[in-house]
């Protein structure tokens, strides 16, 4: 293949007609991107002003083809940085009909607060529509979501309050059936070590034809250290049916437990019910009885018993 030589004048003429050929396409490119250039995109619903007093399901996906009316520039830059925010739509009509038609009204409302870049001129498709059944409104407790990691020798001390203790959930009747509880977000602390009272949101509703009411609850969780005490409990027999006379040795045992500071001077031997089933002798032929704690404070964890078996003898 022949090489073609140039000469300095020729190439410096090569050299010109390239660059003016390349600043002419950057030129049309960016001449060509900032014209008006509407694009689409999909975005997810959400409902606002739902009826109080009718149960619906709509009839679509939640999602849409929104149309973007911007430029090149503007459609180059969403598919870098996407909007990701829900289109909020009106259902204040449902209250007279099953439909819903996104007019220059809802879109004045799904544009407010939004960038120029990136309102929305139309949505396909432009009418939803519902299907409804009746109303049903239902309490159900609420469940407190926890994630809680407390300091060294802190713990719950106390019964967690949560108010108010009941949400109102209203929706269709079959939905509502299988509904019996309401989850909060999870409530997150690290290194607690004193008491948390704060307010939490419950879990949104995934369904737009499920209300929750109020939307968020106040959780009081008591906190406290925990330190060590050892007690003396007697120990009581029990399933003597026939009347023996036993004696059990030794009489009382020693339960080392956990308790919080705040209630330590309160615990005291009646609040502890220690047992040993003379059963496992009779039936099972146990020469000595295994002692069962069937009643603690709550809020307190057993540590160590001792002794944990105790020896008896039956006078004929």
């Amino acid at each position: 293949m022949a090489i073609v030589k140039l000469s300095a004048t020729e190439r410096r003429r090569l050299s010109v007609f390239f660059t003016c050929l390349s600043l002419a396409i950057v030129a049309w490119i960016f001449t060509t991107l900032s014209d008006p250039l509407p694009y689409k995109v999909k975005k997810v619903l959400t409902f606002k002003n739902a009826p109080q007093k009718r149960a619906f399901h709509s009839l679509q996906p939640d999602t849409v083809d929104a149309t973007i009316q911007g430029n090149g520039w503007q459609m180059l830059f969403s598919k870098i940085n996407s909007d990701n925010k829900p289109l909020v739509v009106d259902l204040r009509s449902l209250e007279t009909r099953n439909y819903v038609v996104i007019d220059s009204m809802q879109l004045k409302q799904i544009n407010k607060g939004k960038d120029p870049a990136n309102r929305v001129s139309s949505i396909d498709p432009d009418t939803l529509y519902f299907d409804f059944s009746n109303r049903l409104v239902k309490k159900v407790p609420v469940q407190l979501t926890m994630g809680i990691n407390y300091q060294k020798q802190f713990a719950v001390s106390g019964n967690i309050t949560v108010r108010p203790a009941y949400v109102t959930v209203s929706g269709p009747i079959e939905r509502l059936k299988d509904i019996t509880s309401w989850k909060t977000d999870s409530l997150k602390f690290n290194n607690v070590n004193e008491t948390i009272n704060t307010r939490v949101n419950l879990k949104p509703s995934n369904e737009g034809n499920l209300n929750v009411y109020p939307r968020s609850v106040q959780a009081i969780i008591p906190v406290d250290e925990f330190t060590e005490k050892t007690l003396e409990i007697p120990v009581k027999l029990i399933n003597n049916n026939s009347y023996y006379n036993v004696k059990v040795f030794p009489q009382k045992i020693k339960v080392t437990f956990t308790t919080s500071l705040s209630r330590y001077a309160d615990m005291d031997e009646d609040l502890f019910e220690a047992v040993a089933d003379l059963d496992l002798w009779r039936d099972k032929g146990y020469s000595n009885l295994p002692v069962k704690l069937i009643h603690t404070p709550p809020f307190c964890r057993v540590v160590k018993i001792a002794p944990s078996n105790i020896d008896f003898f039956i006078k004929k």
